[in-house]
């Protein structure tokens, strides 16, 4: 995986090359990924939602923090559109990419030590409701699906609130999936930038 090929770019998103996705990391470089997020109305509960996913214990960054529903990188020879294949291969969801609604592009940035991931984020909406017997998790990536309001998450990212309620299920020691629900604060959560966060919302919210 760390010798992946990925298209390179400066901070206006001309593309300047190909590099490994450790170089990328190691360096970092500008480079294309992509997010989808799946966020519905419940009309039956009046009540908007939005999910994660809760990365695997086994993962070499973020373990087991919550995260965007479904997310990766987009190699050099793939086009974003192929970027799909995350929901696939993470979640079990098989939705075309003509279901899903663009919400542009989104500069981020992560650090830490050793890393430095800049991302020229395509950014995703899955709107049509799904339930959590929909989801057959990739487990040495995904551990289990989680959800909350709209509202509380949002309150969450602006400070408004320092802990929401999330509601879901992780995969157990014997490969069934055990419903739960937590009360988690922001370090609960990939540190992904409090901006790039609170713009997702801002475009979801216009598509729901």
């Amino acid at each position: 995986m760390e010798n992946e090929q990925l298209s390179v770019f400066d901070e206006r998103g001309n593309r300047l090359g190909t590099a490994s996705r450790s170089e990328v990391h190691a360096k970092g470089y500008w480079h294309e990924t992509f997010h989808c997020w799946l966020a519905h109305h419940d009309e039956g509960r009046k009540e908007t939602y939005i999910y994660f996913q809760l990365r695997s214990d086994k993962k070499k960054d973020y373990r087991s923090l919550l995260d965007i529903t479904a997310a990766g990188h987009i190699l050099s020879t793939e086009t974003i559109e192929e970027g799909v294949r995350e929901l696939h291969e993470e979640l079990g969801l098989y939705v075309p990419i003509e279901s899903l609604e663009s919400l542009g592009i989104i500069k981020g940035e992560l650090h830490q030590d050793g890393m430095v991931d800049r991302e020229l984020t395509n950014v995703f909406l899955y709107s049509n409701p799904v339930t959590y017997d929909d989801f057959h998790l990739q487990l040495e990536e995904v551990a289990g699906v989680f959800r909350s309001s709209f509202e509380d998450f949002k309150a969450l990212i602006q400070k408004y609130k320092t802990e929401i309620k999330v509601e879901g299920f992780q995969i157990n020691e014997v490969g069934e999936k055990e419903f739960t629900s937590e009360v988690v604060g922001f370090h609960h959560f990939v540190p992904h930038e409090r901006s790039y966060l609170l713009e997702v919302l801002k475009r979801i919210k216009a598509h729901l």
